[in-house]
């Protein structure tokens, strides 16, 4: 042992905690910094509180808890986001997942119908919406794409820590590099969350996400729907016929989306999140006979 004594688990556990607030939530991102520092699992730190901990891993740990307590979001200090009960590697530049999304995932879940289809997921981020599905229709073809290589570079990696070789992670922007891959009216599902946080909200969102996640992924536009409008208008060109389209909407968005919706479109409906607000959009391709300017 060195000179001066090592502190231990519980101890440096308590000196985070209280430095972070002193609270249950600071409590827990104290634990899950902690780990991280000491390359330890929980199980290790539960049974184990009186271990000593190296002075490296002491002298992490304060840099992580000052990173956090200056605004860095805690996924990024920890390098993981839970999502669907699945640990997922998150980074700088790429958005973090949010549980509400987890919604959009339920909602494939109740309306699939067969064993085997396709699937797409337009922004895919970590890829956290693509591979919970994944993980859940083991039969299922899917793809994701999103425009941010890093982004792409992360969902990859997820993909192959979590043993998902068959998902197809593509660098593109919508539906630009699905061209003449035979995709055209396909898709069993199109997924997304996209990004639809207005220039006005986005003024209002706290530092920690202005100063730290990359605003791409989360404003299309100024009015926050652009990206929406885009993915309304060219979904039916690579939906089946009675093919869905699920995905996420801010808070208040819900009756100026289901305006973009026209008549290749049934079925149009909102989902309810566990706050009673409307949160996820499901429609059915009607299928009808398009020409190319339709498309």
């Amino acid at each position: 042992m060195s000179a001066r004594s090592l502190a231990t688990l519980q101890e440096l556990y308590r000196r985070a905690q209280s430095r972070l607030g002193g609270t249950p939530e600071s409590g827990l991102e104290a634990k899950l910094l902690l780990l991280r520092c000491a390359r330890l699992k929980e199980e290790r730190f539960l049974a184990e509180p009186d271990r000593h901990v190296s002075a490296l891993a002491e002298a992490r740990l304060q840099r992580l808890v000052e990173r956090r307590l200056s605004g860095v979001p805690l996924a990024y200090l920890t390098g993981m986001r839970e999502f669907w009960s699945i640990h997922f590697l998150v980074s700088p530049g790429v958005f973090i997942p949010r549980p509400e999304t987890e919604l959009v995932v339920e909602q494939v879940l109740k309306l699939v119908t067969q064993t085997d289809g396709r699937v797409l997921d337009v922004g895919t981020g970590c890829g956290n919406i693509a591979l919970s599905l994944a993980r859940e229709l083991p039969r299922f073809q899917v793809l994701a794409v999103d425009v941010s290589q890093r982004a792409v570079a992360r969902a990859r990696a997820n993909a192959d820590r979590l043993e998902l070789s068959r998902v197809e992670v593509i660098h593109g922007s919508l539906f630009s590099k699905l061209k003449g891959r035979g995709l055209e009216g396909a898709l069993d599902f199109i997924v997304s969350n996209p990004p639809y946080v207005s220039i006005d909200e986005w003024d209002g969102l706290e530092e920690g996400i202005k100063l730290h996640e990359p605003k791409r992924a989360l404003v299309p536009g100024p009015t926050g729907l652009e990206f929406i409008a885009r993915l309304i208008k060219r979904s039916p060109k690579y939906l089946k016929p009675d093919g869905f389209l699920i995905f996420e909407i801010g808070a208040g968005q819900d009756k100026l989306v289901l305006s973009l919706f026209d008549k290749r479109w049934k079925g149009v409906e909102r989902v309810l999140d566990l706050a009673g607000i409307p949160r996820v959009i499901i429609a059915q391709h009607r299928g009808r006979r398009r020409s190319g300017r339709n498309a």
